[in-house]
C-alpha cells in the first residue's frame, strides 16, 4: 500500500525527569508556514521556559528542520526529529517545552528525555495513513462475525463502526484495490452468505494506531 503516515490530530504529554519539567506537543501540519506559527505560540505561551526545543517535517518539498534551542548541540533537537523519521511520520510540527528543575541530566539523558517527550506526544495524538482508501460495509450473521472481523483486519482494514441489528454491520476502510480480494475470500469463510460492498472511494488519512496496537 502506497501513502504516508501522519499525526491524527494535536497531541500533548508532560512529564517530569530529575525535578525538570517537559511539555511535548505534536500538531499535523500541511507546510512551513503552519509550522512557524505553531513554533512561535509555543515561544510566547512558554516565554518563561528554559528551552523550546522543535522539529518538523513536511512532505511536499522535503522540508525537515529543527532546533536545539540552547541545549547542547545533538541533545534535543535532532533526538525529536529522529522519532518522526524513524516512525516515517510527515506533516508534523513537535515542540517540546523544558522547565529546568536544577539537576544536570547530561548528553545521554537530554537525549533521552527529548526523545520520550516526543513519542509520548505522538502517542498522544496518534497516527493515521493519508492515502487512498474504499469505504466498505460488510453485514454477516452474529456467529460469523468474528471470523469476518478478523479477516478484514488481516486485509488492512480500519473499523470505523459496528452496528448490532437484525445482522451485524462492520463499516471499514479498507486499502484502494483489496476489496475483490476480500470479498472472495469473505465468500469462501461464509458458504457465499457475506458479502462486503464497496460504497466509495477517497482519498484520506484514516487512523492506524489501532493496528500499530494489536500489532504490539
Amino acid at each position: 500500500m502506497s501513502g504516508y503516515l501522519v499525526p491524527t490530530k494535536f497531541g500533548e504529554a508532560e512529564f517530569v525527569e530529575k525535578r525538570s519539567r517537559f511539555i511535548g506537543r505534536v500538531w499535523p501540519v500541511e507546510n512551513e508556514e503552519e509550522a512557524v506559527a505553531r513554533i512561535k505560540e509555543m515561544r510566547e505561551k512558554h516565554w518563561d521556559a528554559t528551552h523550546n526545543v522543535y522539529a518538523y517535517i513536511i512532505r511536499e518539498g522535503g522540508a525537515m528542520r529543527y532546533s536545539d534551542d540552547g541545549e547542547p548541540g545533538g541533545t534535543s533537537g535532532m533526538p525529536t526529529l529522529n522519532v518522526f523519521r524513524a516512525g516515517e511520520i510527515y506533516n508534523v510540527c513537535c515542540v517540546i517545552t523544558r522547565y529546568f528543575g536544577g539537576i544536570l541530566l547530561g548528553t545521554g539523558g537530554l537525549v533521552r528525555a527529548y526523545s520520550q517527550a516526543a513519542k509520548l506526544a505522538l502517542e498522544a495524538a496518534g497516527v493515521s495513513r493519508m492515502d487512498l482508501w474504499e469505504s466498505t460495509a460488510t453485514a454477516c450473521p452474529y456467529n460469523l462475525y468474528e471470523r469476518v472481523r478478523r479477516e478484514l483486519e488481516a486485509s488492512g482494514a480500519v473499523i470505523e463502526n459496528i452496528d448490532y441489528g437484525a445482522d451485524v454491520t462492520i463499516e471499514s476502510f479498507l486499502p484502494s484495490g483489496s476489496s475483490e480480494g476480500v470479498n472472495k475470500r469473505l465468500a469462501d469463510i461464509s458458504a457465499g452468505n457475506v458479502e462486503l460492498l464497496v460504497l466509495g472511494e477517497e482519498y484520506r488519512a484514516v487512523e492506524v494506531s489501532r493496528e500499530a496496537d494489536k500489532e504490539e
